[in-house]
């Protein structure tokens, strides 16, 4: 059975696409856990492997166009991916000629739609990041309190203060100086919460901000089931909700979040019960598509794999090297 994929990427955070509605057959369960485990390791896998595969299949949910699955490099489920989203976006609306509709994710439909370019020639979507649940049962996040924002967890790290958030990927948050954003103590918080430990049974996103100046924040995150990665749509979301409730941020106010692989806008909003939701901003980014066969891919036999180049990346460094100059003139 021969399969397609396409090479993706959002803010350098790097996926395949496989849509299941176009294959002989459904993958059984196992078959796609392997063949992600295999396609995406980072010194085996395909074209330098990647964080994880998307998967896009047929949705019975009567508002939504499509279904994503969000397959992480070890073979875990994430329950959502805001920068993977982005480019499942762009895949369907092409797909469909669609420019604003929902995609099911595992906890909600979400609303994706075109948007202005980010950048010069840079292929842009803007996508919902929900539901949101400050409840410290719903990471899970084993203490006596029902949230933790902006408190001191000495049992991580001295000194900072955390922020703990559901979006419904679990996440950890801490605001941190220039110097720490950059030091060893987020791999080292990491990799305990995603280890063996009392607080986190399923494991945690991590993330170090900082402020860079007015709506405008840097984040750096540890992604559970992954490791570092150059953007994590549904951490730079989380980061900005906190930006919002503890820094000086505003609800329904664009916000610039600097990471590794570029920059994402977010938008930060309250609906009258009180409830949050944000929209994600950025580049949905196709660098290769690809076809194999099943049992090559489950093998990691490559020798045969069909690759078309696509000519998309050039115009996403070119606007990588703009806000890498903006953030030195920032500082």
């Amino acid at each position: 059975m021969q399969i397609q994929l396409t090479k993706v990427h959002g803010s350098e955070n790097d996926f395949f696409i496989l849509d299941e509605t176009l294959l002989e057959r459904r993958l059984i369960e196992e078959e796609l856990i392997q063949l992600t485990k295999v396609l995406t390791n980072r010194q085996t896998g395909l074209l330098n492997g990647a964080d994880g595969v998307l998967l896009v299949g047929a949705t019975d949910h009567p508002e939504a166009t499509a279904k994503m699955r969000v397959i992480n490099n070890d073979g875990s489920e994430a329950s959502m991916c805001g920068n993977g989203l982005r480019t499942v976006a762009r895949y369907l609306s092409e797909k469909n000629k669609l420019d604003y509709f929902k995609v099911e994710t595992l906890h909600a439909d979400l609303v994706v739609q075109t948007a202005e370019e980010i950048g010069k020639n840079v292929a842009t979507f803007q996508v919902e990041i929900s539901p949101v649940s400050l409840h410290t049962s719903t990471l899970p996040l084993n203490i006596a309190e029902d949230t933790m924002i902006n408190q001191p967890f000495p049992e991580l790290a001295e000194g900072l203060l955390f922020s703990a958030v559901a979006v419904p990927n679990p996440h950890l948050i801490s605001f941190v100086d220039h110097e720490t954003l950059n030091g060893p103590l987020l791999e080292k918080i990491a990799m305990f919460v995603n280890g063996k430990n009392p607080y986190f049974p399923d494991g945690v996103n991590v993330s170090f901000v900082e402020v860079l100046g007015k709506n405008q924040i840097f984040v750096r995150t540890y992604e559970r089931g992954v490791g570092f990665t150059n953007a994590c749509g549904t951490a730079m979301s989380a980061s900005s909700l906190m930006y919002v409730l503890l820094k000086d941020g505003e609800f329904d106010k664009k916000i610039s979040v600097y990471n590794p692989g570029g920059m994402v806008q977010t938008l930060v909003h309250q609906d009258q019960e009180d409830n949050y939701w944000m929209e994600l901003i950025g580049n949905a980014t196709f660098v290769q598509k690809l076809e194999l066969s099943l049992e090559d891919g489950l093998a990691g036999e490559f020798s045969d794999v069909e690759v078309q180049m696509l000519n998309e990346n050039d115009a996403y460094q070119e606007f990588v090297k703009v806000v890498q100059e903006s953030l030195v003139h920032t500082d």
